[in-house]
Order: structure tokens, then sequence, then C-alpha cells
């Protein structure tokens, strides 16, 4: 039984469906975990999946995916992710694997001793680790280019456009191609600023990060310990919601909120600047939908948006924070690293205990103001991005070009970063159209509400399709 994507026309097999083939008894109707682990193995050597893994952990998938197959026929039940693929960022420890953040500079890394808690989660909820994925190298960018390993490719582009490679999006690039190319069913990957919602919004996926604090970091190489969010891409909002529930050790409570209960704003401020077209056509698609489903939507301006540049102008949490971690290793290997990227660290090397100090203040001032402008909101919606994946070859040739597609691409999903909120973004685009995400965005803990809403609005968009 193949539930393999055919191409990018086709709609996404979830890990839903996946699960439900691999635990369904009736004559005909199952698939082994095996089988589809076969299937998956198959996709990561596909063109749509260049460049997306820096080291495949093939024989151990193979194992779990065995051992489930096992439970199965002696009518045990299955863990809630039935030896199905899974992809895991290369920030996170494996057992018995090294950690390399899709760098050069530590490429003699040694293998980890344990699993970080993350991945013990995963592997606990029976995933078949597929491999270490390929990033922006120590997750500093948006764009997903690594000059080391091969810039993944953006696998629904590649279906859509294959005249013209376009940026997978970062930092959690090689996750994002694991899943839109059928090598996964999800990926776990970091969201410091964008880096799980940016390639999902690109890739036309499902990408959730979650409120900071309920998730592990121990064990992932780190960019900014106050942003860093370990969470995943999935391919539906119901894999997202059983994806949170494994990460996070907990039971989600989802409130069932059909359009016509649901009250939503939408920022005006920053986040609809310079939106390219079909971003914008897409995005106002979607809100129209809502509102014909009985969504009250209102326009709401945040002035706060505005100053978060200037709040951020020395580099912010990142730049601190990273140059601290990496100061030393700078220093014995930074002819290693990707100029890109250092150049970013670096901004950290002139902020003083005092500026950082400041800018810790700064944000608890600044999420509290936006906090009180929108209570009584379920969520907020914003494009994810405010363009489609642009062309690759310009941002490699040039680096203004790709600091400006970088600051584009983070503006938006990092203001969620910032607020220490939690976000969701989900596929707006009409079929055959380049991926355009939405955001729906709220306050930290507000993940269940979020994640309820973001059902709500997969499901009106998915009718409004099919009714087209």
């Amino acid at each position: 039984m193949s539930l393999a994507r055919a191409d990018q026309a086709d709609p996404l097999p979830d890990l839903w469906a996946a699960r439900g083939a691999v635990v369904s008894a009736a004559a005909g109707a199952a698939a082994s975990a095996a089988d589809l682990l076969a299937e998956s193995l198959r996709a990561a050597e596909s063109a749509a999946c260049a460049h997306a893994f820096i080291r495949r952990f093939d024989a151990a998938a193979r194992a779990t995916a065995a051992a489930v197959d096992a439970q199965r026929a002696q009518g045990a039940p299955l863990p809630p992710l039935a030896g199905l693929a899974v992809s895991v960022k290369d920030l996170f420890d494996v057992a018995g694997q090294p950690s390399t953040a899709g760098s050069a500079a530590l490429a003699d890394a040694p293998a980890a001793t344990a699993d970080s808690p993350a991945v013990a989660r995963l592997r606990r909820a029976g995933a078949a680790l597929v491999g270490h994925t390929n990033l922006s190298e120590f997750a500093f960018s948006g764009v997903g280019i690594n000059p080391h390993h091969g810039t993944p490719a953006n696998a629904a582009t590649l279906a859509l456009d294959p005249a013209t490679p376009r940026v997978p999006g970062g930092s959690t690039s090689g996750g994002a191609t694991s899943v839109a190319a059928g090598a996964a069913w999800a990926a776990l990957g970091s969201d410091t600023g964008g880096s799980i919602r940016i390639p999902a919004a690109l890739q036309g996926l499902v990408g959730f990060k979650n409120t900071q604090s309920l998730t592990p970091l121990a064990g992932c190489i780190p960019l900014s310990s106050t942003l860093d969010t370990a969470c995943a891409i999935t391919r539906s909002v119901r894999d997202a919601v059983l994806l949170h529930e494994v990460l996070a050790d907990r039971s989600c409570t989802l409130t069932p909120r059909p359009p016509r209960l649901l009250r939503l704003a939408v920022p005006t401020t920053l986040m609809l600047d310079e939106l390219e077209p079909a971003v914008a056509r897409a995005f106002e698609g979607a809100l129209q939908a809502l509102r014909a489903a009985g969504a009250i939507v209102d326009e709401l301006p945040l002035p706060a948006l505005a100053r978060l540049a200037a709040i951020n102008a020395q580099g912010g949490f990142s730049a601190a924070e990273s140059w601290a971690w990496h100061r030393r290793l700078l220093a014995e290997r930074g002819d290693r690293y990707d100029p890109r990227v250092a150049l970013r660290i670096r901004r950290g090397e002139a902020m003083s205990a005092a500026d950082y100090l400041d800018l810790i203040a700064a944000r608890r001032a600044w999420t509290a103001e936006v906090q009180a402008v929108t209570a009584g909101y379920d969520a907020l919606l914003s494009p994810t991005v405010p363009m489609v994946a642009p062309p690759l070859a310009p941002l490699l040739q040039s680096d203004e070009a790709f600091f400006a597609a970088n600051a584009r691409l983070l503006r938006n999903p990092a203001a969620v970063n910032f607020f220490d909120g939690c976000a969701l973004s989900l596929p707006c685009q009409a079929a055959g159209e380049l991926p355009v995400g939405l955001m729906v965005w709220a306050e930290a803990l507000a993940d269940d509400r979020v994640l309820a809403v973001s059902l709500a609005i997969e499901q009106t968009l998915a009718a409004g399709r099919a009714e087209r």
C-alpha cells in the first residue's frame, strides 16, 4: 500500500493517515511500517531531496519500523508515531551520532553519548529517525543556504517551477525538504526567529512554533537561549498537534472552534508591508474565506511592531548569545565558518552587558504592550513571510541580495519569538501556485488555542478549495 506523494499537485498524505494505515487490521487495508519506511528512504534519494540530509540513520530506522510491525503482529498497542519516518535537524543530539550544526567548524565533533530529550521523546513515541538534516550553518539564517553541504532543494517549487531553483527557507531547510519530498512525515527542528515557519511557508507545509518553555532544548546546539524553541514541521495541523504532544510530553485540550465563533485580528502595522502580489492575493483570499464562513476578522493597528527594528538594532538576543557561545570557536576556527554567518555572530562582540540588560527590559515592556492591545482576540493572522521562495542563484552570488532577502523572511515570524508567543504557519495558496504561508499567532501558553484555531482555518480553506 503506497502513501507516497505522486507529485506536488497531489495533496500531501499526512502522518495521521499513515499511522492509520499501519494500525489498521482490515484485510487489504493495512500497510506495514517497514513498507512505508522503504518509501521514505527511496524519496530521500530523489532529486527533490537533494542536500536535505547530512547523515542518514537508515539501519536504525529500519530496526524501529520492524519492531513496530512485530508489535502489531502480536496485537500490542502501537506507539503514537508508529515506526514512521521523522527527520532530525543537525542541532539535536542523537546517541551514537555527531551533531555538527551544518558547519565545517564542527566536522570532527564526537558522537553524542545520549539522545537529547526532544529526540528521546520522539524515539519513545515510535519515530523511525531517518537522519540528521541540513540547515543554515548554526541555524543563523532564514534563507536556508549552506556552503558546506550544499543547499537543499525546495521540493514544492521544484515540482511547480523546475526551471528555477528556489531557496528552501531556513534555518530548518533540510527538515522542510525531507517532509515536502516524502522522505519524512515530520521534521524536528528549532525556531529562533522563524526557522520552522519560514521553510514551512516556502514549501507548502505546516510549521508550529510552540511557547518556548514547553519543549526541552537540552542537547541542542544553541543560537539564542532566549529565543530558541524546539518544535516540528508537519504536513497538516492535526500532525502538528500530535508532534507537539510528543515533544512537549503533554496532552492538548482543543476546544472546537467553528469559524462563526472566531474573533481574529490582522495587525496592519509592518506585517502587511511590501507583500509580493502572490502573497497578498493568497492572504486576502484566506481572510475572505474566513469572513464568508462567519469569522470576525478585524484590522488592528499594532504600533509596537514598528519599533522592533530599533529595539534589535545592535543584533538582538541572537547576536549577543551566539557570540557568547561561538567566541572561542571563532578564534580557533573562524576560517571554517560561512562568512555570512560569522559576520552576524560577530555583531554580538560590540554589545555590552548594559546593552543586553536594556534589551531584556525592552522586551518585557514590549510584550506587555502587545498583550494589552491584542487581548480579547482568539488569534492574530499575518502572512508568515511577505514573499514566495525567491530564486536561489542571485542569493548565492550577492551578499547584498542575500541579506535583504534574509531580513524580509525573518521580519514577520521573528516578532512572535520576541513576543515569547506561539504561532503556526499553514498553506493558504490556491492549487498550482507557489506556496504561501498564513501565520496564526498569540501570546505565550496559548498553544492549544492557536492549534484549535488553526484546525478550523485549515478546514475552512480546504472547503473553499474543494468548492472551486
